[in-house]
């Protein structure tokens, strides 16, 4: 219980207060681990994992602890979500409510589309390619001529 106290401490002064100083130090800490798991992804991928399922776990066993019912969980859990603007977008998605806003296209038309005109950037790419190789091709023969 003290601990949560303590946690739950925070002054909103300018003071240096221990809640400031323990969110700087988490907050220096995840820099430094980012930056060296950022090396290795597939090592950050298997730990970043391991802690999502972990937290979910210990969310799971809270609720039983607390003999919470399917359908109080899911009352619970549906009005956070609500509250806090993240039902929508985690079962919906951004990119539609955002597609569907701006009266575009489905997001697997979008995509063909843009798979389409990035092929024709690319042909064109390659053209200008091909082109600037022949000229330098060109000026090598004027200079081993003269």
């Amino acid at each position: 219980m003290e601990i949560v106290i303590f946690l739950m401490y925070y002054d909103y002064t300018n003071k240096r207060t221990p809640m400031k100083g323990l969110i700087k130090f988490f907050d220096k800490l995840e820099d430094k681990v980012r930056g060296k798991l950022s090396h290795y992804p597939i090592l950050y991928a298997v730990l970043g994992g391991i802690g999502v399922v972990l937290f979910w776990r210990g969310v799971w066993h809270i609720a039983d602890e607390l003999n919470l019912g399917s359908i109080a969980s899911m009352v619970i859990g549906s009005v956070i979500l609500l509250i806090t603007g993240v039902f929508v977008s985690e079962f919906i998605g951004s990119k539609i409510i955002m597609s569907g806003i701006e009266g575009e296209e489905k997001i697997s038309e979008k995509a063909k589309a843009e798979l389409e005109t990035e092929e024709t950037e690319l042909d064109d790419i390659k053209t200008t390619l091909d082109r600037v190789e022949q000229k330098i091709s060109n000026l090598e023969k004027e200079l081993g001529d003269k």
